[in-house]
Parts: C-alpha cells; sequence; structure tokens
C-alpha cells in the first residue's frame, strides 16, 4: 500500500523535482538551490504575502467572474480534420490547439474543471472546453512553460499521454511528468535557448520572468520558460506566464519577427508587477519581440486576480488601438489563421452588464502600419 506521503509526493511530483536537483546545477538559471531569474525578485515579507494571500482568497471584489454565460464556439473533431494547416484555436487560458504540417500540438493542456491540486476547492472555470479532451485528436506533442496549476493539470497530461508523441518542457517539470507515469522516452527537457527540430520545424525554450511549484515545500525547484515556434516562414510566440523584462527585446532580436505573439493578458495586479504584466506591458512586450499580430492570453477562464474579468480584454484593445498594434481576439474555440489573423469581436461583452453591448457585425481593426484604426 502507497504510503499517505509518498501519494502526495507522486501527486505534486515533489521528488522527481528533487532527484534533477544535481542535473539543474549545470544551469545558468540555478543558483545551485533553486533557479531563478535574470533580475533578483524583490523582497516582499511574509506580512506582503500573506495579505496578498488574504485578498485573492477572502476578499474578492465584485465582476471577478462573469454575469452571464460566455459565448464558446463548440468544435469537433471532424471541424479540426478538415480545417488547413496554421489553425490555431483557443481552448481556454493558456491552452492552444495549433495544427501545423497536418499535425497539432497543445500548449499548457488544461482540461479541469479547477486550476488546483483540490477536486472541489480553487478557481473555476467559467467555460467549459470547447471541445472534450477525449474527442481530441492525436497529439504530434504537449509544449508547456512551466508547472503551476493552470498550466499544467496531471489529470489533463496523463489522459493526452498515450495519443501524444513528444512532450517539451523546461527543466524539471519532465522529470514531474515521469514521476506521474509518463514515459520518459516521450519527455524533453530544455533550458533557455534550448531546443529540437521535430518534422522540419523548430521548438526554442526561451527565457521568461516568472516562478514555479506546485506545493510548499517545491517552489522554484523547476525552470519556467516561454517558447517559440518556427514552421519555415511562420514565427509564433508563446509567453507561458512572464512579468515584463529586457529578455523580450533580445528574443525579438535573435528569434523573430514574429507572424503572431501570444502573450499573457490577465491575472495582473499592481501587488505582483514582477511575476504578470499589466496590459501596458503586454503591448509592449509585443512590440519588443517585434510581432505582426497580438492574441492577448491566459485571460478569460478562471478567475485569478482581483480584476474584473474583462478588464484584460477591455484594456488591451484600447491600448493597442492607440499604438497602432494589430490585435486579434477569437473567442474560445474559434478558428485563427496563423497566417492571415482576423481581428475578432468584442465577444466578451456579451457577457458583460455595465457594458454597452457592440452593433451587430462591429469589428475592431487596427493598423499596426499605419498606426490608425477603424471600424467595419
Amino acid at each position: 500500500m502507497t504510503s499517505i506521503p509518498a501519494l502526495v509526493s507522486r501527486v505534486l511530483g515533489v521528488t522527481a523535482a528533487r532527484r534533477g536537483r544535481a542535473l539543474f546545477r549545470l544551469s545558468p538559471q540555478h543558483d545551485g538551490e533553486r533557479f531563478r531569474n535574470v533580475t533578483p525578485r524583490p523582497a516582499e515579507g511574509l506580512r506582503k504575502t500573506l495579505g496578498i494571500a488574504w485578498n485573492v482568497l477572502f476578499n474578492k471584489p465584485p465582476g471577478t467572474a462573469p454575469a452571464r454565460t460566455l459565448p464558446v464556439d463548440a468544435l469537433t473533431r471532424a471541424q479540426l480534420d478538415a480545417a488547413p494547416d496554421r489553425s490555431l484555436y483557443r481552448l481556454g487560458h493558456s491552452t492552444m490547439l495549433l495544427k501545423l504540417r497536418g499535425q497539432y500540438w497543445l500548449t499548457d493542456p488544461v482540461f479541469a474543471e479547477r486550476a488546483s491540486p483540490f477536486r472541489h476547492l480553487g478557481p473555476r472555470r467559467f467555460h467549459a472546453p470547447p471541445i472534450a479532451l477525449a474527442d481530441l485528436p492525436p497529439l504530434r506533442g504537449v509544449i508547456l512553460s512551466h508547472d503551476h496549476y493552470d498550466h499544467l493539470d496531471r489529470e489533463t497530461v496523463l489522459a493526452l499521454a498515450r495519443s501524444t508523441g513528444v512532450f517539451l518542457t523546461p527543466l524539471g517539470v519532465g522529470d514531474r511528468l515521469i514521476e506521474w507515469g509518463i514515459d520518459a522516452s516521450k519527455v524533453r527537457q530544455f533550458d533557455w535557448w534550448q531546443g529540437t527540430e521535430l518534422d522540419g520545424m523548430q521548438f526554442t525554450a526561451t527565457p521568461a520572468q516568472h516562478f514555479s511549484g506546485r506545493s510548499l515545500c517545491d517552489g522554484n525547484s523547476t525552470l519556467w520558460v516561454s517558447w517559440v515556434i518556427v514552421d519555415d516562414d511562420l514565427r509564433v510566440f508563446f509567453s507561458g506566464d512572464t512579468g515584463y523584462f529586457d529578455g523580450f527585446r533580445t528574443i525579438g532580436e535573435r528569434l523573430g519577427p514574429f507572424d503572431v505573439t501570444l502573450v499573457e493578458t490577465g491575472a495582473y495586479d499592481a501587488q505582483w508587477p514582477y511575476v504578470h504584466m499589466q496590459p501596458e506591458e503586454t503591448v509592449q512586450a509585443h512590440i519588443d519581440l517585434r510581432g505582426r499580430w497580438l492574441v492577448p492570453v491566459h485571460n478569460g477562464t478562471f478567475d485569478l486576480a482581483m480584476h474584473r474579468w474583462h478588464e484584460p480584454f477591455e484594456r488591451v484593445t484600447g491600448l493597442a488601438l492607440a499604438r497602432g498594434v494589430a490585435l486579434s481576439t477569437p473567442r474560445i474555440g474559434e478558428r485563427l489563421d496563423l497566417g492571415a489573423p482576423h481581428r475578432g469581436e468584442l465577444w466578451w461583452r456579451r457577457a458583460v452588464e455595465t457594458l454597452a453591448a457592440p452593433k451587430t457585425g462591429r469589428r475592431w481593426c487596427a493598423s499596426r502600419d499605419a498606426g490608425d484604426a477603424k471600424s467595419s
């Protein structure tokens, strides 16, 4: 019989993270004990940390969750199979399904009801995924940015393991997967600026400014990354979770420009500027990356911060308009052509009682070249 401590360790992946520590010391991102960012994290102190946790858990303002049902475009396997290459679908939060060269790739898969280690506690989904986990096609690969519960769901990856060819992970996160029972031959782990070529496409783990951990005793024992995906003349950037830092400019210079940037825009707060970005920083990160089209992600699925749930969409839309950035806001489940993205609608306003609903057919448009804007 498995002991309780052993069971907890296996579920959280604690022993796997500890087992790889000797190897991790070879990483420039590791200080001998933990992974770290280039810029040291400001000291917050226990009192501030407990205050932030108290507010998030017990002092939420109104409006952090939708008052109405969110519009979600249901997806079927037949639709996915019929879709052309270079299609992207937002399945919720930071879970993106990409179709490249006739095969499917999934980022940060979370199909669970809650972003939490507990079945009945923690942030609950605003909407169901547009396609059931069992209805997904076989995946060529799963791409993971870090190990937080809203980006890595244990039950989801275990369900995907048999039908997934490869798991691309940061250092240490792959050890968690192996600890959970995923075949080690399918797991590939990378440090910043490391990558691999698969089926003629290049996948590179790039820097991010964040943190990691799935329990109180394993903080920063695994690495966090962003990702660059190159398919011939198509370049896509996926931010994972990150604060704003100089690394965006470096990534843009070394691996850009990017046709599409999938950049976090949500779950921010003035009290934690180091590990998440305000919408102003999202737009600036996109510009630093030398991106053409910005798709704001990490929003619209879980209540993870103190802001109103729709605020990230409203703010980033206005900021992109003001700065001449081409913004795409597809609905959850709506197909986006990575080669020729569409602008998208203000779909979130359908679930917000306090905002005026947009006129039928009205779309927000912005020109990245001329810096002007129009409605059509």
